[in-house]
């Protein structure tokens, strides 16, 4: 009898020990992890009856607390959004079930709950006062943003336009078209209807949820050309005057034509690599990239930001906001897929942030600046409690080839060239645009990047519309064109 007991005491004693092992496991070690869960409708229920601090761009909040409970009730918070559609994708939401955006990112700061706000609010507890979250300032131009979504509203087409100051990597425009209104889905006061109206956002076919800025990937298409006329520059010593086999159409394992006007670039012969970037000239782009060869093409795509396939999940770029890896080519020697890759076709895909960063490193000199979208925290009595700080991101190119990458994209847009609609009287401007083929019926996508001023770059931009089915020039340029009047006029 003893011993059936003992084993029946040992195994209690042992469920015990595995729960209270499970108990400490769970309160000590996980809890932070556990309160942060996306899934853990929590955290954001119980912050309701607390104030946010507020996001602000240039000066203005744009995401506010405003309390709207009456005289007798405990307080009761409704997250207020301005803009409409036109800053949803980047300061996202604050919603009863969920949040996104700079609203999740930065949510412990506009909360309050941060270790950096600990000494606020410590004294908060000593003077009685009433906790605030902090105030989290973003670096976008609300001019910039404005001219990027009032184009794609113009032109009624889906995609995403992305401008960064190239000396800083401050990022000036992220736009994600089409967008929502946040306060749709924000509502304390009527949440059934929010939820239904987020779920009628899930299932949209056009993803309005989705950031398309940071957060899809496309075939660059020829604004991928100016990679590899860097390669060129940097590997084989390749000048703007440097000649490449140009013919009509390239054999690739299925013919290459070419877009240019009348399907040449120079009559058939061999064509300089400045005129060739100058007219989007496909076959010479996918002969110098067969020169450079898959190993080099690589290496410079990721000194540009690009990741190799294998090692896209481990990607670290945020900005906060998380950014979907953009593929580097990787195709060895294949002379059929290298020569495709050269032209931004192939394996290659982007993200518009990435093409972006290629457009700004070119601006400055070659180095590749880490991109952000915060450009300060304050506490409530406006005290710095984080301010920016540019780091660079990458060396992308020499500042010699920068400077002559950056002679060869002004010729895009002045006369001749294949992007003159990005063109602003009275001063240079680089450029360089891009068509992408998307496989099935749908139609190209099309592309625009550079930056202005050509000799004093204040902005770098990228944008691409979304099954276009035109030109880059057609349609993504006077939409770069306006984000770029919007810092340099």
């Amino acid at each position: 009898m003893n011993t059936p007991i003992r084993r029946l005491a040992i195994f209690s004693m042992l469920l015990f020990a595995a729960l209270m092992l499970q108990t400490t496991w769970l309160q000590g070690f996980h809890a932070e992890a556990i309160k942060d869960d996306p899934l853990n409708g929590r955290q954001y229920t119980e912050r309701l009856t607390e104030p946010r601090g507020p996001i602000e761009i240039a000066g203005e909040a744009v995401a506010y607390s405003e309390d709207i409970s009456e005289d007798d009730e405990q307080p009761r918070y409704q997250r207020v959004y301005e803009g409409g559609g036109l800053y949803t994708p980047i300061v996202g939401s604050f919603r009863s079930y969920g949040a996104s955006g700079i609203e999740s990112t930065e949510n412990s700061l506009l909360d309050g709950s941060d270790d950096q706000l600990a000494v606020r609010n410590f004294r908060d507890v000593l003077t009685g006062r009433e906790p605030e979250g902090a105030n989290v300032q973003l670096t976008i131009d609300p001019a910039v943003q404005e001219a990027g979504y009032n184009g794609f509203i113009d032109q009624g087409k889906n995609g995403a336009a992305v401008a960064i100051d190239p000396g800083s990597g401050a990022i000036l425009g992220a736009v994600s078209y089409p967008s929502y209104d946040a306060n749709d889905v924000s509502s304390v006061t009527d949440q059934e209807e929010s939820n239904d109206n987020w779920v009628e956002l899930e299932q949209d076919e056009n993803k309005p949820l989705l950031n398309r800025a940071f957060q899809e990937r496309y075939p660059p298409g020829s604004t991928f050309k100016v990679v590899t006329a860097a390669a060129a520059i940097e590997h084989l010593g390749a000048t703007q005057d440097s000649t490449m086999d140009a013919p009509d159409v390239l054999e690739l394992g299925k013919p290459l034509p070419n877009a240019t006007p009348g399907g040449t670039c120079n009559d058939g012969d061999p064509d300089t690599l400045a005129h060739s970037i100058q007219i989007s000239c496909n076959t010479s782009l996918a002969n110098w990239a067969i020169e450079v060869g898959g190993d080099k093409l690589h290496e410079q795509a990721v000194g540009f930001g690009f990741q190799p396939e294998a090692e896209a999940e481990s990607q670290d770029l945020e900005v906060p906001l998380s950014v979907v890896p953009s593929l580097a080519p990787n195709e060895g020697e294949d002379r059929n897929i290298l020569g495709r890759a050269g032209i931004g076709q192939s394996n290659v895909e982007s993200s518009p942030l990435q093409m972006a960063m290629v457009s700004a490193g070119i601006a400055n000199s070659g180095e590749v600046m880490h991109p952000y979208l915060v450009d300060s925290v304050r506490d409530s009595d406006m005290s710095v409690v984080t301010q920016a700080s540019p780091e660079p991101y990458s060396q992308a190119t020499s500042a010699s080839t920068a400077q002559t990458l950056t002679e060869m994209m002004t010729l895009v847009t002045q006369e001749g060239g294949s992007g003159t609609n990005a063109a602003i009287p009275g001063m240079e401007v680089a450029g360089k645009t891009g068509t992408a083929e998307t496989g099935g019926d749908q139609g190209t996508h099309n592309w625009f990047i550079g930056f202005a001023p050509a000799d004093d770059p204040q902005i770098a931009v990228a944008v691409v519309i979304e099954h276009g089915g035109g030109s880059g020039n057609e349609n993504a340029a006077p939409i770069a064109r306006q984000m770029m009047e919007a810092v340099v006029l």
